[in-house]
């Protein structure tokens, strides 16, 4: 597995909430994970960061774990943090969005990390969605 640079957006404290989890099993696996949520200064030590804005460098995939109403007002900082792609946990998914990361040349899936990490597929090439029927049956 490649590991990789990850930003967590809506990392939590708590061991209940995925955000959690999926920050303990990136790090089992050994990927760089870099944490964002204004409300926090410090998780298990690491240091969380109050925005995107404070990301240096280059992001492999940002994992989303907050609301639509959330990412809809980060719109334009994830496009200029320019991730190789964006997962969209459960609950996430973001039509506007997805749009600007369409518009953007960023790749994103809506699936959810810890599955994509404990099944061995969280390197596997982002599924494109198939082109729309043309047969006269599907018309």
């Amino acid at each position: 597995m490649k590991k990789e640079r990850v930003v967590i957006l809506g990392a939590s404290d708590k061991p209940d909430r995925y955000a959690y989890k999926a920050m303990k099993l990136l790090k089992e696996a050994g990927h760089e994970v870099v944490l964002v949520n204004r409300g926090y200064t410090e998780i298990e030590g690491q240091p969380v960061l109050a925005d995107l804005g404070e990301v240096n460098g280059e992001v492999d995939t940002l994992t989303v774990y907050v609301r639509p109403e959330v990412s809809s007002l980060l719109i334009e900082p994830i496009i200029k943090l320019k991730p190789k792609r964006v997962i969209f946990n459960p609950s996430t998914d973001n039509a506007r969005l997805q749009l600007a990361l369409d518009e953007a040349g960023i790749d994103w899936q809506s699936a959810c990390t810890l599955v994509l990490l404990r099944t061995g597929q969280y390197d596997a090439p982002i599924p494109k969605a198939l082109p729309p029927e043309t047969s006269e049956a599907a018309q």
